[in-house]
C-alpha cells in the first residue's frame, strides 16, 4: 500500500493546477461556442437581415429523450428585410431531433390570417448545427400586411411547433 503524506506544498500545487484548469477551460469553451455559431453548410444560403421579431412562445432547452419525441421544429428567430421589389427572410430553426432519416425540412411565411406568402425547403438535416439559420429567396408581401408569421415544417409530421411573428419593415 502506498501512503502519500499531504504536505502544504503538495496541496498548494494541486490547488494551483485546479485553478489553471478552470482559467484555461473558460476561454476555450467561449471560443468553441463562438466558432460553432458562425458555421454554415453548403447548399443553403446564410446571411444576416434586419427586422424585429416577437417569439410566439418560448422554449427551454430539451433533454435528449424529449428531443427524440419532439414532432416539430421550433422557429426561434426570423429577420425580414426588403430585397429589390420583395423581401427575404433569415429563419433560425431549432430541431434537436434532426438525423439524416428525419429532420426539419423547411418553413413557411404566412399572414396573420394564415395566407401562405412563401415556402422554403431544406434538402438535408442539420444535426450537427443546432439551432441553424437559412435565408429564403425573395418573395412578395402585399401592401396591407403589417406582420408575418413563420412556422417550421418536419419531414414526417408537417407544419407545427413554436412560431415567430415579424413586423414588416416598410
Amino acid at each position: 500500500m502506498l501512503i502519500v503524506r499531504r504536505s502544504p506544498t503538495l496541496m498548494r500545487l494541486i490547488a494551483s493546477i485546479d485553478m489553471w484548469t478552470v482559467k484555461l477551460a473558460v476561454p476555450v469553451v467561449a471560443v468553441a461556442m463562438a466558432l460553432a455559431s458562425c458555421s454554415t453548410e453548403a447548399g443553403d444560403d446564410a446571411t444576416s437581415a434586419v427586422a424585429t421579431t416577437t417569439p410566439a412562445t418560448s422554449t427551454a432547452p430539451s433533454e435528449s429523450a424529449a428531443d427524440a419525441q419532439q414532432q416539430y421544429p421550433d422557429v426561434v428567430d426570423a429577420e425580414l428585410s426588403a430585397s429589390g421589389d420583395g423581401f427575404t427572410i433569415a429563419v433560425t430553426l431549432s430541431s434537436p431531433y434532426d438525423t439524416p432519416e428525419r429532420y426539419a425540412d423547411g418553413w413557411r411565411v404566412m399572414t396573420a390570417d394564415g395566407d401562405v406568402l412563401s415556402e422554403h425547403t431544406l434538402g438535408h438535416d442539420h444535426a450537427n448545427e443546432q439551432p441553424f439559420t437559412r435565408t429564403s429567396s425573395p418573395f412578395e408581401i402585399p401592401d396591407g400586411v403589417s406582420e408575418i408569421v413563420v412556422e417550421g415544417r418536419d419531414q414526417e409530421f408537417g407544419y407545427g411547433g413554436d412560431t415567430v411573428t415579424v413586423d414588416v419593415p416598410r
